[in-house]
């Protein structure tokens, strides 16, 4: 038996709105669903754009470094092997 899959949260959350429809508690059941969906999401480990951002730069340069210093590194060895070929 095969498990379905549930909705996206936006369905689910249009689908409360629609049973609702335009009865005096949709504004009640709105608040409701957004300070819940505010609270799951606070629960999440996640980063604000501008930090994933900032560290995406910082990883952009330390690779940049990474492959210099490799390139260097393998010019070093080279001149030593020549050197201790003499």
């Amino acid at each position: 038996m095969a498990l379905k899959v549930p909705p996206p949260p936006w369905e689910l959350l249009q689908q409360v709105s629609e049973l609702v429809g335009a009865s005096g508690v949709k504004s009640d059941v709105d608040k409701s669903l957004r300070a819940l969906a505010q609270s799951t999401l606070s629960r999440l480990d996640m980063v604000s754009r501008e930090e994933f951002d900032a560290q995406t730069e910082i990883l952009q340069r330390t690779r940049a470094r990474v492959v210099l210093l490799e390139a260097t590194l393998e010019e070093m060895t080279q001149e030593l092997e020549h050197l201790t070929q003499k």
